[in-house]
């Protein structure tokens, strides 16, 4: 996993609703760092500096450092909260990650080639089945994406995931039920003239 930033982060000691507007009035997003068998920690960090990273790609499957006014943590987040309308961050966790552990994260899948693909050129519709994919793997060995290439996609088969290779150290967290990441859909009209010429 390349691109570890570091985040200023400060220590918030109270916890609760309360307390967690009172972090936003001061114009600071309250979290949480937990995880390691460590006790939880309350944290706040700037809003703009959030709102930078998680607008980035793979921001859920990135590491971070955090410097917590000069303690040092690596850390991948585990959720964010967002306001319903205007979709600012209000709470956010963070996991800490330490070496040797293996982690849960969402790897987002980009489909390249989609101009090479036999399936496509011959009038399909590609169906993307899985937007990202859930693997295991330790922190360090987690790519920010995984591309998955369309060139050699058909009419007759779709893209799965024993079609791919995925990088050393990474597994698939639910094969069997992830294994469809996507497929061609016919268009109405050759459909029906599929059907007629079977007929």
């Amino acid at each position: 996993m390349s691109g570890q930033e570091t985040l200023s982060i400060k220590k918030r000691n109270d916890f609760g609703t309360g307390a967690a507007r009172s972090c936003r009035n001061a114009g600071m997003v309250p979290g949480v760092l937990y995880g390691a068998n460590k006790a939880p920690e309350g944290i706040a960090i700037d809003p703009k500096v959030l709102s930078k990273e998680l607008h980035r790609p793979g921001f859920f499957s990135r590491l971070f450092h955090l410097d917590i006014e000069g303690q040092k943590e690596q850390v991948i987040v585990k959720d964010v909260q967002l306001h319903a309308v205007t979709d600012n961050p209000l709470h956010v966790d963070f996991m800490r990650v330490t070496k040797g552990t293996k982690i849960h994260v969402h790897l987002p899948l980009h489909f390249i080639n989609e101009d090479k693909a036999p399936a496509l050129k011959r009038g399909g519709i590609l169906n993307i089945v899985h937007h990202s994919l859930e693997i295991v793997a330790s922190p360090d060995a987690v790519p920010e994406s995984l591309n998955i290439d369309l060139s050699a996609m058909d009419i007759s088969k779709g893209i799965h995931l024993t079609d791919i290779k995925l990088p050393a150290g990474v597994v698939a967290a639910h094969a069997e039920r992830d294994n469809t990441l996507a497929t061609v859909v016919m268009p109405k009209a050759d459909k029906e003239a599929s059907t007629e010429e079977a007929e």
